[in-house]
């Protein structure tokens, strides 16, 4: 008779190792992985400058980066000779004029020589006349960003209808529709905006239309998901007493699907609004069409304050989503 193993252990188990040799060998060759593409990358080179720049030290044009964007640009000041039907007797408010004296050369029609004369130049000033443009340029960010939502919601809805297995009995029209959103969702915003600049020109009409074909992508595929995982019993009682598929849709599937819907929706808007910026860089109009206006004429200065805005408006409507969340799902 075999001797009781004693209480609490198990004959023949032992404590297994978290790490054996293939874990050792899979960790040896990630980091040899990670090595050899850091180095395609530049990352030792990336690393190099970062440290340079927090110590303080020069180290190329990337050194002093973020000093280059002090002090903000608050104030606007236009010479009063480049706005059209200027007044002076109704100046803009807390605005004022501003006289420089300076000197300049030109090409003396008789001499054909550059000689000096004195000028004088009268510049309109508005102390916060900049945080106002760029105030403007933001609401016309947010509007691109809830069109492109607007557009999504309205396209989306429909293909995800038409790719929902409980809702399109067609294989075939399931098929066509999930092809459309898979290619729409992969179509990057920056890419078709550029098309989209070129057939409509610079401006909010390519913003926007290119923010809403990829979210008709993104919003198709998840109302899609949302819809077919909605929970079968209510449907199948709906269709036993002889309901239609659209009327056991909006009667079993939509209050069960109406809170991922409005999350979806509340993220792709989210995103949108982060996504304007990016695509005004391409002349899309919105706050980043002006932030690289700025960038390149080198007036850091604007580009920090337009950094600034976009900061503030992310973060307000971080702090309005949660809220929705909390009020709706």
């Amino acid at each position: 008779m075999k001797a009781a193993a004693p209480i609490g252990s198990a004959p023949g188990w032992t404590y297994p190792q978290p790490f054996g040799a293939r874990s050792l060998l899979i960790l040896i060759a990630a980091a040899a992985l990670l090595f050899y593409t850091g180095g395609r990358v530049e990352a030792g080179r990336m690393l190099s400058l970062t440290g340079a720049a927090l110590l303080g030290e020069k180290a190329g044009d990337g050194g002093n980066v973020f000093a280059r964007l002090f002090p903000l640009q608050v104030s606007d000041r236009q010479e009063v000779s480049r706005i059209a039907n200027f007044d002076p007797a109704h100046l803009p408010p807390f605005s004022y004029l501003e006289e420089v004296r300076a000197s300049e050369k030109t090409l003396d029609p008789e001499t054909l020589e550059m000689t000096e004369r004195p000028v004088t130049r009268t510049y309109l000033v508005q102390p916060l006349g900049y945080i106002g443009h760029v105030a403007i340029k933001v609401i016309e960010t947010l509007e691109i960003a809830l069109w492109g939502t607007l557009i999504g919601m309205i396209l989306g809805l429909p293909l995800a209808l038409l790719s929902a297995r409980n809702v399109m009995p067609l294989g075939a029209v399931r098929f066509l529709a999930r092809s459309l959103v898979s290619f729409l969702r992969a179509l990057p915003e920056l890419i078709s905006a550029l098309f989209l600049v070129i057939a409509y020109g610079f401006g909010p009409i390519a913003g926007f239309m290119a923010l809403g074909l990829h979210a008709v992508g993104v919003l198709g595929k998840f109302y899609a998901d949302d819809t077919e995982n909605a929970d079968r019993r209510p449907q199948e009682a709906l269709a036993a007493i002889g309901g239609g598929r659209l009327a056991v849709w909006r009667l079993a599937v939509l209050p069960q699907a109406l809170p991922q819907y409005i999350g979806a929706t509340l993220y792709v808007l989210d995103r949108n609004v982060r996504m304007a910026t990016v695509i005004g860089l391409v002349g899309a109009g919105g706050i980043g069409q002006e932030l690289k206006g700025r960038y390149d004429m080198y007036e850091y200065g604007h580009v920090g304050t337009i950094l600034i805005a976009i900061f503030l408006v992310v973060l307000t409507l971080d702090q309005i989503s949660a809220r929705l969340r909390r009020r709706f799902l």
